[in-house]
């Protein structure tokens, strides 16, 4: 529990001046505590230190976070989890986006189930308040490519699977 919290403190000093894109512009860490309360209370995982990841899964991809710093404060197996489900920011947005479709199979369980429900509570965040700036279409844009990196990691959670896939169905987006 104690290296949950430090993750916690962590993370909302690390991101403490960012924003969602929302039109409330929700304080960013909402998301990474919204994403580790989907994996403790819906898909029922109690491990402190995946739910530890969860809080910390944003800040080496969005901070000034290092590698070897969250190592340091935290141990390997988070700070490998993390480094998992970072993006490289070095490259263009599109190639990103490709980047996670196609390396989603190689991901640990542990980085899949985090993952998974970063697609939740985004694609959830999506039908609550589109982002300041988006059409429609984007949002549809957005949805299609979540299915296509979770279809690759669909085996790892029941409730999880269950939830994306009602999410998806919601959007006409199907699995059969």
């Amino acid at each position: 529990m104690e290296k949950f919290m430090h993750a916690l403190q962590f993370a909302a000093y690390k991101h403490r001046f960012q924003k969602r894109k929302d039109l409330d512009g929700t304080p960013y860490i909402n998301h990474p505590i919204g994403v580790a309360y989907i994996l403790s209370n819906e898909a029922g995982i109690k491990d402190f230190d995946l739910l530890a990841a969860a809080l910390l899964h944003d800040t080496i991809e969005d901070t000034e976070t290092t590698l070897g710093e969250l190592e340091q404060e935290f141990g390997p197996r988070i700070a490998g989890i993390v480094a998992e489900l970072t993006d490289d920011k070095n490259l263009p947005k599109a190639e990103r986006k490709r980047l996670q479709i196609v390396n989603a199979g190689q991901l640990t369980s542990d980085a899949i189930v985090v993952r998974l429900a970063d697609k939740i509570y985004n694609l959830r965040d999506l039908n609550r308040s589109t982002p300041v700036g988006w059409s429609e279409e984007r949002v549809e844009e957005y949805f299609q490519w979540s299915s296509k990196v979770a279809r690759q990691l669909f085996g790892h959670n029941v409730q999880l699977d269950t939830i994306l896939k009602d999410l998806f169905l919601q959007r006409n987006i199907r699995f059969d």
